[in-house]
């Protein structure tokens, strides 16, 4: 039976349905294991350290999202990358950028920073594209973020953002991303 023009939907006023919501829960709750078995822990400590994260990092992510992390998009600031005429990563961020494994390595540059001019010059990158104006609307940044994020054929609940100011923090909102990191965080704060 649907329910009737007015209907709000509220809570079923049917007898004894409290109770059994109740009963479902408990069930749910011991069916369901309090602990992960050690061989999955084990699997995440070695897909985080893959990503270049921390275990605590990554499993807040992961549970956060319900995805693995696929996809790091890193700002041209995270990356130290801030004069057109040194386009290239300092060496202890390159470094880590090349080890990171499984996971597509993207690059949004501001101006004016050139993207194929930074991708020349960091060939540890998989893709390199302007980010957001700084002018851009709410609704600008999350389209052009969803382009850049989709052309690489990624899922944006599977892409973790690293960046270094406020502006790229708001990217992971925009473009609903897994999670958002400080480069500092992420490549340790003497690299």
């Amino acid at each position: 039976m649907t329910p009737g023009i007015g209907h709000n939907q509220g809570p079923s006023m049917e007898r004894g349905q409290t109770f059994r919501a109740f009963q479902w829960k408990k069930a749910r709750e011991a069916a369901m294991p309090k602990t992960m078995p050690l061989m999955v822990v084990r699997m995440h400590v070695r897909r985080a350290h893959a990503l270049g994260l921390d275990y605590p990092t990554y499993a807040s992510i992961r549970k956060a999202s319900g995805r693995d992390i696929m996809g790091l998009l890193f700002s041209s600031n995270a990356l130290r990358v801030v004069k057109a005429s040194e386009p290239q990563m300092p060496l202890p961020r390159s470094e880590a950028v090349s080890a990171i494994e499984g996971a597509q390595k993207l690059a949004l540059v501001h101006r004016p920073l050139h993207a194929g001019q930074v991708a020349q010059a960091n060939p540890a990158l998989d893709h390199v594209g302007n980010a957001p104006k700084f002018t851009d609307s709410w609704s600008d940044m999350r389209d052009h973020l969803g382009r850049v994020i989709a052309d690489r054929k990624l899922v944006s609940d599977q892409v973790l953002i690293i960046g270094d100011t406020a502006l790229e923090r708001d990217w992971s909102a925009a473009a609903r991303a897994a999670g958002y990191l400080e480069a500092a965080r992420y490549f340790g704060a003497g690299a």
